[in-house]
């Protein structure tokens, strides 16, 4: 049940919207001045406030002012309820955040009519603010996604430098003993280094290209959730 706030210095006129209200299904709750009012959005939240214009101590413009001014109100619907349809009235209250205006004296059908549509409206905006909440926080999260991807492929691609860096070596040093070293065992040997090196070699250059459909995003995120893939960079480092 949604809960509606009327402020009203008028009490016969208070007590006559709060059953209106009633009668439409609301929890309908009433504050005589505006300091009352205040203190009553601040601690009951109401999902709407109705609110009179003219008011000894305290306007409506004031308390509007005092709401939008604190972030637990901020974003309550208000509609002002006004004895005269003065335009600088009116656009003071719109300029203050004012959401609709109800002219006194209003037929009991024009009451609900407003309320209900301000709430709509309000579900509305409320709707689309956590769609759009939603859509940031998957983006946010399929951005961190993505860096985490990165970062493991930076991972691997250092390791796999380190890896192809080894044969390479090994490859130089033979061919360097190879130029003084005569025909014979020793030669022989070193030919079969150069050829086991150039093997892993390639090995691992045909392990670069499988890794380029083999490193996916979820296939990433499966072998970080079981920590197989930190322990295996962690293993070979």
């Amino acid at each position: 049940m949604k809960t509606i706030l009327v402020i009203e210095d008028e009490k016969p006129v208070l007590t006559n919207i709060v059953e209106i209200l009633e009668s439409g299904g609301f929890q309908a709750i009433g504050a005589e001045n505006g300091a009352d009012g205040i203190q009553l959005a601040k601690e009951r939240k109401p999902d709407l406030i109705l609110c009179d214009i003219m008011m000894p101590l305290m306007d409506g413009h004031g308390v509007l002012s005092e709401l939008r001014s604190e972030t637990a109100t901020a974003t309550i619907p208000f509609i002002f309820l006004t004895a005269k349809a003065d335009k600088t009235d009116l656009r003071e209250g719109m300029n203050l955040g004012a959401d609709d205006y109800l002219t006194k004296p209003f037929r009991r059908k024009e009451l609900l009519m407003a309320v209900n549509a301000r709430l709509e409206k309000q579900a509305a905006m409320l709707e689309r603010y956590a769609g759009e909440r939603n859509l940031a926080e998957t983006l946010r999260s399929k951005m961190q996604d993505l860096e985490q991807l990165n970062q493991t492929r930076d991972e691997l691609l250092m390791k796999l430098i380190e890896d192809l860096s080894n044969p390479l070596s090994k490859i130089n040093l033979a061919i360097k003993m190879l130029k003084n070293t005569p025909p014979g065992a020793s030669r022989d040997r070193y030919l079969e280094i150069l050829q086991e090196e150039f093997n892993r070699e390639i090995s691992l250059l045909n392990q670069v290209s499988d890794l380029q459909g083999l490193l996916t995003l979820e296939n990433v995120k499966l072998l970080r959730q079981f920590n197989l893939l930190d322990s295996k960079l962690g293993n070979t480092r």
